[in-house]
């Protein structure tokens, strides 16, 4: 099972001056293996209970190991009383984005304002093929992103009702569709991406970056793709501090204090603000 840990650390510019925002919160990530049905709840309650702020679940729909994340978080919500969740992170090859749309709002309704969308291009092409997604290239992949970035926005529609909405566009397409309901909350998309194109994608256009975890890339590269992103925004006419970061560590928290299985163990963190 592992779990997670969520720092506020905003901008690559801000990391010496964390002491003049708010306070980093933190987080659990839980993997969804099927045959930890008692600990997975037992996990979730207890943070709810400890007053984590967020629940992250993997989402790896391919693994036959693993649980459904949505249907899963549902569950977990439903025995909940105020820890949010997001997936961590959904692969659009696996997820039609404008479905996607509809179960999270859905699902931020059922639970007032519970709910953020963790998004990602794709990433084990070979085990979303073997499901009948479809495999892209890096460029692919990130052009999809951004279509199904406004595709997702048409869906929720912010204030406007049911309206008709249509998007022609290559890789996702809406005709006149129904739109809505919209979200209880302003949701965030927050992206899980390491490449540089998508640090500028969201430099431009999402809510945060779920960083690999810090198994994967070392604090120099971390810190050279937040220099990304904060140049991106700025391009964009976006402040950089408005951009979350959720940096996910790997440790363990043992009250045997057993240092030899402190590698096994990945935490979250992220910010609230």
């Amino acid at each position: 099972m592992s779990t997670t840990v969520s720092t506020g650390v905003r901008s690559q510019s801000t990391m010496s001056n964390l002491q003049s925002h708010r306070p980093p919160t933190f987080g659990l990530s839980i993997t969804p293996y099927s045959n930890n049905v008692d600990e997975i709840f037992k996990l979730a309650k207890t943070a709810d209970a400890l007053g984590l702020d967020i629940v992250g679940i993997q989402d790896h729909p391919y693994n036959g190991s693993f649980f459904d994340t949505w249907t899963l978080i549902s569950a977990l919500a439903a025995s909940t009383r105020k820890i949010r969740f997001f997936p961590d992170v959904s692969d659009l090859p696996m997820r039609a984005p404008a479905m996607l749309a509809k179960a999270a709002s859905t699902l931020d309704i059922l639970t007032k304002g519970r709910i953020e969308l963790g998004l990602g291009t794709g990433a084990f092409w070979d085990a979303i093929q073997s499901w009948g997604g479809n495999r892209r290239t890096p460029r692919e992949a990130v052009a999809a992103y951004e279509e199904a970035l406004e595709v997702i926005q048409l869906i929720w529609n912010y204030g406007k009702g049911r309206n008709r909405v249509s998007f022609p566009g290559k890789y996702y397409r809406l005709d006149n569709a129904q739109a809505g309901p919209s979200p209880y909350h302003k949701m965030g998309v927050w992206t899980g991406a390491f490449g540089p194109r998508m640090m500028g994608v969201i430099g431009k256009l999402t809510d945060g970056w779920v960083a690999p975890l810090s198994t994967y890339m070392s604090g120099d590269e971390i810190k050279a793709r937040q220099r990304l992103i904060d140049e991106s925004a700025r391009r964009n006419g976006r402040s950089p501090e408005s951009i979350r970061r959720i940096a996910q560590l790997v440790g363990v928290i043992d009250e045997k204090e057993r240092p030899e299985r402190s590698e096994k163990k990945p935490f979250f963190l992220h910010d609230k603000s």
